[in-house]
């Protein structure tokens, strides 16, 4: 998201960061979830949440995700459900290698996030970027409002995609 001084308040200082616009649980989550990753991991989502097919959807979150922003932003999420799976004696390496493994075996059996205001703040983001949803939603995503719905939105959706990858 390119929402300014919120923006770096919730992913931390610039030089605190390994990607330029998002602070992550590890360094190494980029490589392990992927931007083809992620969008096998929301298919479900958007597929049940706006009627369309499968395919569609897939076809659709591959076309958003070429936007780094966006892949920025659902790795942001997945980064703040990680620390609620990390046992007091799980290494960051360790619960990224696990993470890593379920992702080859549990990718195609992701289910879809419940849906609410938070998760429909998500997919509108998704939306924008693909000139499905009218550009003014860009900037209501941005108000504090609709920042605080998106944030809560994408912490949302990565606990889900955490919790059905390490079920």
């Amino acid at each position: 998201m390119t929402a300014g001084a919120d923006d770096t308040a919730r992913r931390g200082a610039p030089e605190a960061r390994y990607d330029p616009r998002v602070t992550l649980f590890s360094r190494r989550l980029p490589a392990v979830v992927t931007r083809a990753d992620l969008a096998w991991l929301v298919t479900p989502t958007y597929a049940e949440a706006l009627s369309v097919e499968d395919d569609e959807a897939h076809d659709r979150l591959e076309r958003a995700l070429l936007h780094p922003e966006l892949v920025d932003d659902l790795l942001w999420g997945i980064s703040e459900a990680l620390p609620a799976r990390q046992g007091a004696r799980t290494t960051e390496d360790q619960l990224v290698d696990r993470l890593s493994k379920a992702l080859h075996a549990r990718r195609g059996k992701v289910t879809a996030a419940a849906a609410g205001p938070s998760i429909s703040a998500v997919l509108v983001r998704i939306n924008v970027e693909l000139g499905l949803a009218p550009e003014p939603m860009r900037a209501t995503l941005r108000t504090d409002k609709g920042q605080a719905l998106l944030d809560d939105g994408l912490r949302r959706l990565g606990a889900h995609l955490v919790n059905e990858l390490l079920k």
